[in-house]
């Protein structure tokens, strides 16, 4: 069933729509990860009355896109075009969704992407670095896998395969919306405003050090540092504490992390925090890369400043800061019609309803520098570590590491 929504944004001269069909790789089975990637980009490889050039070809005569995408929790797929196009374009999604092409021969062309695209990732130390924290972090769960998959999957999944997942993609959930009122959709805006909810979360603090770190060896001279847990889901009242250490931590050159690895001893050439909406229980980490003559200190840095949050609550003037450019990036991701109906769709998905932006900086306001250090004391006592260098420094590390968590 296809529910659908109405965003009022038609001061705009061009209409997008986008569905959000919920389950993501993380629907993937067993010995077949990577296969809802497939399926979410051959679907836009042609459906009824359109191959796949015929179908490129009359988008592109309107001027119009399609994207689509595959996440953990959903596949997104969305159109737009000028307002005066949009009636006939508009059609397509219905026809992409419930009667997609899903020839052969396209199939062979995305599965070949796929395996290009996981052996290129392989040459990344920051992604293997990524896959291996999620490992660590996730064992068996959906999220510690990768949504392309990896190659051993990818290489035995069959174009029968897909046809099957095909049979159940069909059944689940699906939400459209749309600026453009031709969609006969519920006003968003009317929607009954939100109610949190508290969700249980298992986060293992009993491992030790040593299953809680992993590395890779690469040949290069940077080193790639990973550090962090799982913590709540999207739907919970601790999400927006969080997004406020996130913003203290990373946001801008006032940043906590900016001010001791860049400002103050200028070691790190890329650094932030990693802290995406889940519907599940979201990563929360700091990752850094430095040259490995420097990458003890960074790590003894980290260390230290984990300890900091460990221990001592934020500042009022901390938290005051990290609220405002917290405000200030809500706003920032409001310009963006596309970013705004993806958004909203995948929240609805998940079962969360439209609040004001006035209603929004008041639950923010009301965050208290205890609030912040509950949650750290929750989620990040025991944090999970992975590391990409010189072998000689990740085992001088994990002999630190143990001595420190």
């Amino acid at each position: 069933m296809l529910k659908k929504y109405f965003l009022n944004h038609q001061k705009r001269n061009f209409s997008t729509a986008s569905i959000w069909i919920k389950g993501g790789s993380d629907m993937d089975s067993v010995g077949k990860k990577g296969i809802n990637k497939i399926l979410c980009s051959l679907l836009t490889r042609g459906c009824e009355g359109f191959d796949n050039f015929v179908l490129s070809d009359y988008l592109e005569s309107y001027g119009a896109e399609l994207n689509q995408e595959a996440f953990e929790d959903g596949i997104l797929i969305s159109i737009k075009s000028l307002n005066e196009y949009f009636s006939k374009l508009f059609p397509l999604l219905d026809l992409i969704i419930n009667k997609p092409n899903l020839l052969e021969n396209e199939f062979k062309k995305v599965k070949k992407s796929s395996i290009n695209s996981i052996k290129k990732e392989k040459e990344n130390p920051f992604n293997i670095c990524f896959e291996k924290w999620k490992r660590i972090v996730y064992s068996n769960h959906p999220y510690a896998f990768n949504t392309i998959g990896n190659a051993n999957d990818v290489s035995t999944i069959s174009h029968k395969n897909v046809l099957d997942e095909f049979k159940n993609f069909k059944s689940r959930e699906k939400y459209l919306i749309s600026n453009n009122p031709e969609i006969n959709g519920e006003n968003f805006e009317m929607l009954e405003k939100e109610i949190l909810k508290e969700e249980s979360v298992s986060v293992n603090h009993k491992l030790s050090a040593t299953n809680r770190f992993d590395y890779s060896n690469n040949d290069s001279n940077q080193t790639i540092i990973m550090m962090g847990d799982q913590t709540c889901s999207r739907r919970s009242n601790e999400y927006f504490p969080l997004k406020v250490l996130e913003s203290y931590l990373s946001y801008g050159m006032s940043a906590a992390l900016f001010k001791l690895f860049r400002e103050k001893h200028g070691i790190t050439y890329d650094l932030g925090v990693y802290y995406p909406i889940r519907r599940g229980n979201a990563p929360f980490l700091i990752y850094l890369s430095v040259s490995n003559k420097k990458a003890l200190f960074a790590f003894e840095l980290l260390s230290s400043l984990w300890e900091n949050l460990l221990f001592n609550p934020l500042t009022d003037a901390d938290i005051f800061l990290a609220k405002e450019k917290l405000k200030g990036s809500f706003l920032l991701g409001n310009q963006s019609l596309d970013e705004i109906l993806q958004q909203k769709i995948q929240l609805i998905s998940y079962g969360i309803k439209p609040i004001s932006e006035l209603e929004l900086n008041s639950k923010i306001d009301k965050i208290s520098s205890i609030d912040i250090f509950k949650l750290i004391k929750k989620y990040l006592s025991r944090p999970f570590l992975s590391i990409s260098g010189n072998e000689k420094i990740c085992l001088e590390i994990s002999t630190r590491w143990k001595k420190n968590f």
